[in-house]
């Protein structure tokens, strides 16, 4: 299926295998190609092992299948950015933007787009000592292809710091001293660089000063300016990245309290822990997805709905994975359900599920999903139930029969049927205007159907009967006519029905039918599930042998009631003649 091959390329893609992503998002599309969240998936996977043509095409593909998606110009003008193509990469944000004006991914990568955009047209500038590393959307791909650089994406402070060098290289030497920009840098630079903090006398070399050699500064010794002494570091930066770090880790420690009380049902100790972490750390939105959750358990749907919206606005903000976002949608979705009163309240929780499935194509949330569609519908049904249209509408049914338009009497049945689906009469009514219009299985369910609304009701079964007749399954007409009879057993209907089957049986039984007959009877006969397996019976095929052959056996088997009675479904089938 379509959706397990997503489902494999969405988690290969996760664990950075990006080639087998590719292999699963292409046997996906070869199963649903036109599937536009495939080809986006694709192009995103291309694009993180430098593919970036390949991306173009599918992220192309993307746009013309969904049009109107913003996540597919995003994908386009990342491909674009990749193949330097600028101007187009600009344009395809734009797009996006203006398809959703808010999405922030659209707003950064037109940023960044346009700052190469910039960078290319502009006057020359002193070339960056670490190349191009740090343009375009390139880094980016890079440090989440790396499994050492990737959950650095998560900080918002990390992230921070890596768009600001990205506007400007040179201030590569304001965050050295973090262990992580040093990690980042190894990766864009593809080297293995030592971690080392910078000791005090350590120093970076701007980009336009040149260091003067050793035989240089001897021979100005008179000009040597006097050693200027260390700089005192900046203790405000690193204070505050320990105490940033400390609120993290107090923040997951109020989260573990929280999931232990939640788990015990004591839902007002888990929201005091959730809302502290949130207190202490608004970078991770799984506080917030949990808080929700209680909230939802709790049966407080409006503040459930309030922190998934607060979850889904942060989460964009800070390019969580699409899962959290998909569990804030899913989430919000059930309170919207819990709290719908009409059909009309469920299509707004059907639309967010809808949207968490283009997030992360979940069975769970595929299952709330097909829930509240089946919700609505039921509650569709149940606002539309009134049994005074109904009956208004089956007469205008029988007036249209009476004038022999059945069409248009069927039309005014099926009204009533909505208004009154336990109405048997309705079903009984359009019965009769299928047999009219040679609709026979049409005619034959909605039989059915009436007498299982109500097996007292004669009427269906002269219905049923009928249908059957008309049909030529003169011995199942004959035993719904026979059903009938024990309820109404004067009723002239069901007993005229019984002598014109008993009359086509013994045409058979006779051996009276035409040769068109004959050959029409023993065609559906042979579809019929009970005389194929009296065919394939072993004992009944030395039963048939022997009427054929053995005169003296076949005298014994017409004594067996059952013999003789599946003798005689062959002979109405018209498979055996008698002479």
């Amino acid at each position: 299926m379509a959706d397990e091959a997503k489902a494999k390329g969405n988690a290969a893609f996760a664990a950075g295998n990006f080639t087998d992503a590719i292999n699963h998002f292409t046997e996906a599309i070869n199963l649903a190609p036109t599937n536009h969240v495939l080809y986006s998936n694709r192009s995103a996977a291309y694009a993180s092992l430098g593919k970036y043509s390949d991306a173009l095409s599918d992220a192309q593909k993307t746009v013309d299948l969904k049009p109107d998606w913003a996540k597919g110009y995003s994908r386009l003008g990342a491909a674009h950015s990749g193949l330097h193509h600028y101007d187009d990469a600009v344009s395809a944000y734009k797009k996006g933007l203006e398809i959703d004006p808010n999405n922030e991914g659209l707003k950064s990568g037109l940023a960044d787009a346009q700052s190469a955009q910039a960078r290319s047209r502009g006057p020359a500038v002193p070339p960056s000592p670490f190349g191009d590393a740090f343009s375009g959307p390139e880094m980016w791909t890079k440090l989440t292809a790396d499994a050492s650089t990737r959950g650095y994406l998560q900080q918002p402070d990390f992230v921070n710091m890596m768009k600001d060098i990205q506007k400007n290289p040179s201030n590569l030497n304001l965050y050295l001293k973090d262990q992580r920009v040093m990690q980042a840098l190894g990766v864009l630079l593809g080297v293995k660089l030592s971690t080392r903090m910078p000791e005090e006398d350590d120093e970076m070399p701007e980009a336009s000063t040149e260091r003067k050699r050793p035989a240089e500064t001897e021979h100005v010794k008179e000009e040597k300016r006097p050693e200027p002494e260390p700089e005192p570091e900046p203790m405000e930066v690193p204070e505050e990245e320990k105490e940033i770090k400390e609120k993290k880790a107090k923040a997951q420690k109020e989260k573990e309290a929280g999931n232990a009380a939640y788990k015990k049902k004591d839902f007002e100790t888990a929201i005091q822990h959730y809302s502290k972490a949130i207190e202490l750390d608004d970078g991770d939105i799984s506080f917030i997805t949990n808080r929700a959750a209680v909230y939802l358990e709790m049966g407080k749907y409006e503040e459930c709905i309030k922190d998934c919206d607060t979850a889904v606005e942060r989460g964009r903000e800070l390019r969580s994975d699409y899962k959290m976002i998909a569990r804030a949608l899913t989430r919000k979705g059930t309170a919207l359900a819990k709290l719908a009163k009409s059909s009309k309240d469920f299509e707004v929780a059907i639309e967010v599920f809808q949207k968490a499935l283009t997030e992360h194509r979940n069975p769970d949330t595929l299952k709330k999903l097909n829930e509240a569609e089946k919700a609505k519908k039921d509650l569709e049904q149940q606002e539309y139930f009134n049994p005074q249209i109904a009956d208004e509408e089956r007469e205008k049914g029988n007036q249209f029969f009476k004038e022999m338009k059945y069409p248009e009497a069927v039309k005014h049945y099926t009204e009533s049927i909505k208004r009154n689906p336990k109405d048997p009469k309705a079903y009984s009514n359009r019965a009769a205007c299928y047999t009219k219009l040679a609709a026979l299985p049409e005619g034959l369910k909605d039989a059915e159907k009436c007498i299982e609304l109500d097996p007292t009701f004669v009427k269906g079964y002269t219905r049923k009967g009928a249908v059957q007749f008309f049909m030529k399954e003169y011995e199942k007409a004959l035993k719904t006519y026979q059903e009938g009879l024990k309820l109404d057993p004067q009723n002239q209907e069901l007993l005229d029905g019984v002598k014109r089957c008993v009359e086509q049986i013994n045409k058979a039984s006779r051996g009276d039918l035409t040769p068109e007959e004959l050959k029409e009877r023993q065609a559906k006969g042979m579809q019929d599930p009970e005389i194929q397996n009296i065919l394939t019976d072993p004992v009944m095929r030395q039963v048939l042998s022997d009427f054929q052959e053995n005169p003296k056996a076949a005298q014994d088997h017409m004594k067996n009631p059952l013999v003789m009675d599946k003798i005689q479904k062959l002979i109405n089938a018209g498979i055996v003649q008698v002479r």
